[in-house]
Protein backbone atom coordinates (compact mmCIF):
# COMPACT_ATOMS: atom_id res chain seq x y z
CA UNK A 1 0.00 0.00 0.00
CA UNK A 2 1.71 3.41 -1.07
CA UNK A 3 2.07 6.21 1.45
CA UNK A 4 -0.15 8.05 -1.15
CA UNK A 5 -3.54 5.90 -0.03
CA UNK A 6 -2.89 6.85 3.24
CA UNK A 7 -2.63 10.44 2.48
CA UNK A 8 -5.54 10.51 0.64
CA UNK A 9 -7.45 8.96 3.36
CA UNK A 10 -6.22 11.24 5.57
CA UNK A 11 -7.35 14.37 2.99
CA UNK A 12 -10.51 13.01 3.10
CA UNK A 13 -11.10 11.89 6.21
CA UNK A 14 -10.03 15.89 6.99
CA UNK A 15 -12.97 17.10 4.52
CA UNK A 16 -15.87 14.90 5.94
CA UNK A 17 -15.01 15.63 9.40
CA UNK A 18 -15.08 19.20 8.63
CA UNK A 19 -18.55 19.08 6.79
CA UNK A 20 -20.30 16.61 9.13
CA UNK A 21 -18.17 15.95 12.35
CA UNK A 22 -17.07 13.08 13.61
CA UNK A 23 -19.77 11.66 14.13
CA UNK A 24 -21.72 12.11 11.39
CA UNK A 25 -18.47 11.01 9.49
CA UNK A 26 -18.95 7.22 7.99
CA UNK A 27 -16.07 5.04 6.52
CA UNK A 28 -17.91 5.06 3.04
CA UNK A 29 -18.29 8.27 2.99
CA UNK A 30 -14.50 8.80 3.62
CA UNK A 31 -13.42 6.37 1.05
CA UNK A 32 -15.74 7.92 -1.64
CA UNK A 33 -14.19 11.27 -0.96
CA UNK A 34 -10.56 9.19 -1.36
CA UNK A 35 -11.65 6.80 -4.33
CA UNK A 36 -10.45 4.06 -1.80
CA UNK A 37 -11.65 0.57 -1.57
CA UNK A 38 -13.18 -0.72 1.66
CA UNK A 39 -9.84 -2.95 1.58
CA UNK A 40 -7.91 -0.10 0.80
CA UNK A 41 -9.36 1.48 3.63
CA UNK A 42 -9.07 -1.25 6.56
CA UNK A 43 -5.68 -2.13 5.63
CA UNK A 44 -4.14 1.38 6.40
CA UNK A 45 -6.50 1.86 9.15
CA UNK A 46 -8.01 0.36 11.50
CA UNK A 47 -11.82 2.01 12.32
CA UNK A 48 -12.78 5.95 11.76
CA UNK A 49 -11.03 6.63 14.99
CA UNK A 50 -7.75 5.63 14.24
CA UNK A 51 -7.90 7.44 11.21
CA UNK A 52 -8.76 10.68 13.21
CA UNK A 53 -6.54 9.92 15.26
CA UNK A 54 -4.11 9.92 12.69
CA UNK A 55 -5.30 13.17 11.07
CA UNK A 56 -4.84 15.12 14.67
CA UNK A 57 -1.29 13.80 14.56
CA UNK A 58 -0.48 15.02 10.93
CA UNK A 59 -2.37 18.33 11.32
CA UNK A 60 -0.42 19.17 14.64
CA UNK A 61 2.99 18.43 13.29
CA UNK A 62 2.28 20.72 10.48
CA UNK A 63 0.69 23.54 13.13
CA UNK A 64 4.48 23.05 15.12
CA UNK A 65 6.25 23.43 12.06
CA UNK A 66 4.72 26.70 10.94
CA UNK A 67 5.21 28.05 14.92
CA UNK A 68 8.88 26.87 15.32
CA UNK A 69 9.65 28.33 11.89
CA UNK A 70 8.99 31.51 13.27
CA UNK A 71 11.76 31.33 15.79
CA UNK A 72 14.48 30.70 12.73
CA UNK A 73 16.94 33.02 13.04
CA UNK A 74 16.38 33.40 16.89
CA UNK A 75 14.48 36.44 17.18
CA UNK A 76 15.02 38.79 20.70
CA UNK A 77 11.96 39.06 22.87
CA UNK A 78 9.32 41.67 20.99
CA UNK A 79 10.71 40.22 17.70
CA UNK A 80 9.60 36.31 18.85
CA UNK A 81 6.45 37.59 20.45
CA UNK A 82 5.35 39.21 17.32
CA UNK A 83 6.23 36.29 14.79
CA UNK A 84 4.72 33.39 16.92
CA UNK A 85 1.44 34.99 17.19
CA UNK A 86 1.98 35.98 13.26
CA UNK A 87 2.55 32.17 12.82
CA UNK A 88 -0.28 31.17 14.67
CA UNK A 89 -2.87 34.04 13.24
CA UNK A 90 -1.12 32.76 9.50
CA UNK A 91 -1.97 29.02 10.11
CA UNK A 92 -4.89 29.18 10.92
CA UNK A 93 -6.40 31.35 8.43
CA UNK A 94 -4.25 29.87 5.25
CA UNK A 95 -4.66 26.07 6.75
CA UNK A 96 -8.38 26.89 8.24
CA UNK A 97 -9.97 23.47 7.33
CA UNK A 98 -6.85 21.49 9.40
CA UNK A 99 -7.43 24.69 12.30
CA UNK A 100 -10.80 24.15 12.51
CA UNK A 101 -10.01 19.91 13.15
CA UNK A 102 -7.10 20.51 15.86
CA UNK A 103 -9.29 23.14 17.58
CA UNK A 104 -12.66 22.79 17.31
CA UNK A 105 -13.60 19.04 16.02
CA UNK A 106 -10.91 16.83 17.06
CA UNK A 107 -12.18 14.48 20.22
CA UNK A 108 -10.89 14.24 23.49
CA UNK A 109 -11.22 10.03 24.37
CA UNK A 110 -8.20 9.42 21.89
CA UNK A 111 -6.61 5.98 22.77
CA UNK A 112 -3.90 5.92 24.64
CA UNK A 113 -1.01 5.69 21.92
CA UNK A 114 -2.62 8.72 20.54
CA UNK A 115 -2.48 10.73 23.63
CA UNK A 116 1.33 9.89 24.13
CA UNK A 117 2.24 10.78 20.53
CA UNK A 118 0.08 14.34 21.02
CA UNK A 119 1.97 14.93 24.49
CA UNK A 120 5.05 14.28 22.58
CA UNK A 121 4.40 16.53 20.03
CA UNK A 122 3.38 19.01 22.39
CA UNK A 123 6.87 18.76 24.63
CA UNK A 124 8.81 19.05 21.45
CA UNK A 125 7.05 22.21 20.75
CA UNK A 126 7.41 23.80 24.16
CA UNK A 127 11.18 22.59 23.82
CA UNK A 128 11.48 24.88 20.82
CA UNK A 129 10.21 27.70 22.31
CA UNK A 130 11.80 26.79 25.77
CA UNK A 131 15.19 27.21 24.15
CA UNK A 132 14.35 30.94 22.80
CA UNK A 133 12.87 32.22 25.89
CA UNK A 134 14.94 30.99 28.68
CA UNK A 135 17.97 32.65 27.57
CA UNK A 136 15.59 36.12 27.64
CA UNK A 137 14.07 35.16 31.07
CA UNK A 138 17.23 34.56 32.66
CA UNK A 139 18.52 38.45 30.77
CA UNK A 140 14.96 39.80 32.36
CA UNK A 141 13.81 40.05 28.93
CA UNK A 142 10.58 38.43 29.67
CA UNK A 143 9.01 37.98 32.63
CA UNK A 144 9.99 34.47 34.58
CA UNK A 145 6.64 32.23 34.75
CA UNK A 146 5.81 28.42 33.92
CA UNK A 147 6.38 27.41 30.12
CA UNK A 148 2.32 26.59 30.10
CA UNK A 149 1.59 29.86 31.81
CA UNK A 150 4.09 31.94 29.29
CA UNK A 151 2.22 29.92 25.98
CA UNK A 152 -1.21 30.28 27.51
CA UNK A 153 -0.70 34.37 27.50
CA UNK A 154 1.01 34.31 24.05
CA UNK A 155 -1.46 31.93 22.30
CA UNK A 156 -4.15 32.50 24.31
CA UNK A 157 -5.76 35.23 23.20
CA UNK A 158 -5.45 34.83 19.63
CA UNK A 159 -6.66 31.61 19.91
CA UNK A 160 -9.63 32.94 21.49
CA UNK A 161 -10.16 35.18 18.53
CA UNK A 162 -9.84 32.58 16.10
CA UNK A 163 -12.86 30.51 17.10
CA UNK A 164 -15.21 32.66 16.33
CA UNK A 165 -13.28 32.50 12.82
CA UNK A 166 -13.03 29.24 12.35
CA UNK A 167 -16.74 28.41 13.51
CA UNK A 168 -17.72 31.07 11.13
CA UNK A 169 -19.60 33.56 13.64
CA UNK A 170 -17.19 35.99 12.28
CA UNK A 171 -16.33 36.20 8.73
CA UNK A 172 -13.34 38.80 9.44
CA UNK A 173 -9.88 37.61 8.78
CA UNK A 174 -7.96 37.48 12.24
CA UNK A 175 -4.74 38.43 11.00
CA UNK A 176 -6.44 42.30 11.13
CA UNK A 177 -6.23 41.87 14.76
CA UNK A 178 -2.39 40.98 14.85
CA UNK A 179 -0.94 44.21 15.96
CA UNK A 180 -3.37 44.32 19.00
CA UNK A 181 -3.05 41.13 19.84
CA UNK A 182 0.89 41.39 19.81
CA UNK A 183 0.65 44.87 21.69
CA UNK A 184 -1.42 42.66 24.10
CA UNK A 185 1.58 39.94 24.56
CA UNK A 186 3.94 41.95 25.38
CA UNK A 187 2.53 43.81 27.78
CA UNK A 188 1.67 40.88 29.21
CA UNK A 189 5.07 38.97 28.94
CA UNK A 190 8.00 41.72 29.28
CA UNK A 191 8.37 43.17 32.38
CA UNK A 192 7.06 47.21 32.68
CA UNK A 193 9.66 49.01 32.35
CA UNK A 194 11.31 47.48 29.34
CA UNK A 195 7.63 47.95 27.75
CA UNK A 196 8.05 51.81 28.27
CA UNK A 197 11.38 52.34 27.28
CA UNK A 198 11.11 50.72 23.89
Amino acid sequence: MTASVREDLLAAGLAVFDRVGFEGATVAAIRARARASNGSFFHVFGSKKELAGALLLDVLRHYHAAVLAALDPVPDAEQGIDRLIRAHLDWVVSSRREARYLFELSRSDWDEDVRDARRAQNARLAEGIERWRAPLVARGELLPMTPVMFVSQLIGPAQIFCRAFLSGRDRADPRSEADTLIACAIRALRPSERVNKE
